[in-house]
């Protein structure tokens, strides 16, 4: 059976009704009245007349049938019922980098071809700077918050919006829900311009939102059988991330598939290792979802300065970046009774590989554990190597892929090859599939550097660097070199008073990579820049180094 993520949703909301559902300091919304709000926003948007749709049949990967609806929201609750009403609605829902300026976003809402929008009023003046350009955005819905803003002329408060509509949906709307209705994310904008990924959501809810069985990886047989499943639930998750990006929102999906109870902290786009941690023990969170060393470090540092026990938390996952060893280790010595568990994957992929590590077992490599659909190719994307295979290999993934990127199908052709007749998504980053089968990660060809006649992946130099205790933060890039072409460097934040100078971080790199792959230069920073999600910053790194 194929699922769509509306039908998901009320099957478990049918059999677990008074189950919260969402819960903040200040609410909980059982999964009745969190059902209840989806289905009001769905009615308001066919209300304002979308949720038209064209057969999946009669278009390409790259091509949508259906309207667009932007959210630009932080983390609230607001923001998942945005995204499940416009699923029942059958429009779209798509994530806006909050951090946007308004050349950006105008960018991201014409590329989109969004018909409507959701965001919370601090985020008012930059969507007022820009509507007035993009005619076809006609539907704004406002989320009231402490920002003082008024509310648009011509928006209308979401409160009211949801008041003033049915909680009941037509029975023949709820009956053309489709398993080909879309999913969107835009990914990208640290290296490039931001991407849509387009998903059949059947795809993107095996890949990434729950359909498997957690106990064999197989994919649920049917709403029946998920639903029963669903009433075991109950655990309590944590996404500290943006929902604005894949890792956190797919943490809370997956939670509504299961039956789960997501847990939410007021996110004004900077994370907060204190609040994080009295949030799990106030809540009682059993998963807590980070963003590698640039959310693991603080939570360690806050733990180091103040030990707590957090008897209910049982694991700790890193989603869109991988701990590093060091940070790892410090987390397991604070929280000596938690599972870490490092997901690889990409809004091109899904979920495709991860490792897990406990007090004593922390891998001081890059290995992963592949998922069932995950492959790597050769370099010319038109062979599947095999296991302990000489040089590196690009990973990819088969099976439930994406259709293509929104409106580009040259773009879409080059990262969904198909070899053999099988299609592979193939996003970027380089790997070796080792002789056990395990995955070795070396890193994003966006962030490779051609130095000398040989390539550097800009992850293991930082890796590397990172295993200096002085070092907090680092990001590696290049710069034009008349001797090497482009060289090396790295950009450190190293902790304050700490005196250490680039020989001592050299010295401790080089007992991790080859003396080529070092850094020429070292650049030092009081902050090192990351994106809301903690991924670097690689076009500000770049600029850091062009600059000195």
């Amino acid at each position: 059976m194929e699922f769509n993520l509306a039908s998901v949703l009320e099957a478990v909301e049918a059999v677990v009704p008074e189950r919260p559902c969402v819960v903040t300091d200040s609410r909980e919304l059982t999964y009745r009245e969190f059902g209840d709000r989806c289905r009001r926003l769905a009615n308001a948007l066919i209300d304002r007349g979308l949720g038209d749709t064209v057969p999946r049949s009669g278009l390409a990967g790259h091509e949508s049938g259906q309207d667009h609806v932007a959210v630009h929201l932080h983390n609230c609750p607001e923001y998942l019922e945005a995204m499940l009403g416009c699923f029942q609605a059958r429009t779209v829902p798509c994530n806006v980098n909050y951090r946007y300026v308004a050349e950006e976003l105008e960018y991201l809402l014409r590329d989109a071809g969004a018909r409507a929008i959701v965001f919370h009023s601090t985020f008012a003046p930059v969507v007022d700077e820009v509507r007035g350009r993009l005619p076809g955005l006609t539907v704004l819905l406002q989320v009231d918050d402490d920002s003082g803003h008024e509310l648009l002329a011509g928006a209308e408060w979401y409160e009211s919006v949801l008041d003033a509509s049915s909680p009941t949906l037509d029975d023949t709307l709820r009956g053309s829900w489709s398993p080909d209705d879309l999913y969107l994310i835009y990914t990208g904008g640290t290296t490039g311009m931001p991407k849509g990924v387009l998903w059949r959501q059947a795809d993107i809810f095996v890949a990434s939102l729950g359909g498997r069985r957690l106990v064999d990886q197989t994919e649920w047989p049917d709403l029946a059988t998920l639903a029963a499943n669903a009433l075991d639930g109950g655990t309590r998750l944590l996404p500290t991330s943006p929902f604005m990006h894949g890792a956190a929102h797919w943490l809370a999906l997956s939670a509504f598939t299961n039956g789960d109870t997501v847990v939410l902290t007021e996110h004004d786009g900077h994370f907060d290792a204190v609040a994080t941690l009295d949030a799990v023990e106030r809540h009682g969170v059993e998963v807590l979802l980070i963003v590698g060393d640039a959310f693991g470090r603080p939570l360690a540092e806050a733990l180091e300065r103040r030990p707590r026990e957090l008897p209910t938390l049982l694991a700790v996952v890193s989603g869109g970046a991988a701990l590093s060893a060091g940070v790892a280790e410090r987390l397991l010595r604070a929280l000596p009774a938690v599972v870490l568990l490092d997901g690889l994957g990409s809004s091109e992929t899904g979920q495709q590989a991860n490792r897990v590590a406990t007090v004593g077992s922390v891998s001081r490599d890059r290995r992963f554990t592949p998922g069932p659909n995950a492959a790597v190719l050769g370099d010319g994307l038109d062979r599947v190597l095999e296991a302990g295979h000489d040089g590196a290999g690009w990973l990819a993934q088969t099976g439930r892929v994406p259709l293509g990127y929104l409106g580009d199908p040259e773009r879409t052709a080059r990262t969904f090859p198909t070899v053999d007749g099988v299609r592979y998504a193939v996003p970027g980053d380089r790997v070796r599939l080792l002789a056990d089968g395990s995955v070795e990660l070396l890193g994003r060809d966006s962030a490779t550097i051609n130095t000398g006649g040989e390539k550097v992946y800009a992850e293991e130099v930082e890796q590397a660097l990172l295993h200096h205790p002085a070092v907090v933060d680092c990001v590696v890039t290049s710069r034009p070199s008349e001797r090497w072409g482009d060289e090396v460097v790295a950009v450190v934040q190293v902790r304050p008073g700490a005196l250490v100078d680039d020989g001592d971080l050299l010295e401790e790199a080089g007992r991790h990579v080859a003396r080529y792959k070092l850094p020429k230069a070292v650049l030092r920073c009081d902050e090192v820049q990351r994106s809301p999600s903690g991924k670097a910053d690689y076009r500000w790194a770049r600029e850091q180094a062009v600059g000195s």
